[in-house]
């Protein structure tokens, strides 16, 4: 009985996927409710077009959601992580390879969030998933 809970890898890619995706979605909610519009500024000084600041909307509410369900959990899943990627480069540069005051990794949220959504990606979804299926992209 012990055994089967131990080692449980769908409990696993559950427990990673619900925390990523809903931690993530903290951040959405957030721009939502405050607004994005610096986004936008930072993608026009970095030479990308404004109107990509819009999928600040799909990729911090709508991909961490469908994570956190289980619903086309890899796709949500590279989403993250490239949304985490342009974050890297569009703001975090300067910081990458810094260190904080206490000695941890300056970027060590913006990492977790970038490996922990690749090792989504990378997992799947699981057993414990709405979608219920088990293809490719789940």
């Amino acid at each position: 009985m012990i055994d089967r809970f131990v080692n449980n890898s769908d409990l696993g890619k559950l427990i990673l996927r619900v925390v990523v995706g809903a931690l993530l979605l903290f951040h959405g909610i957030h721009k939502l409710q405050h607004g994005y519009g610096f986004v936008e500024k930072m993608l026009l000084n970095a030479g990308f077009p404004g109107y990509l600041s819009h999928g600040i909307l799909v990729s911090e509410l709508l991909a961490p959601f469908f994570m956190v369900m289980g619903l086309y959990t890899r796709q949500a899943a590279l989403i993250q992580a490239v949304v985490m990627l342009m974050a890297i480069l569009l703001v975090h540069t300067g910081e990458l390879f810094s260190v904080t005051a206490q000695g941890g990794y300056a970027l060590e949220l913006q990492a977790f969030y970038l490996f922990g959504a690749l090792a989504v990606f990378f997992f799947g979804a699981g057993r414990y998933n709405i979608s219920r299926r088990n293809g490719i992209w789940d």
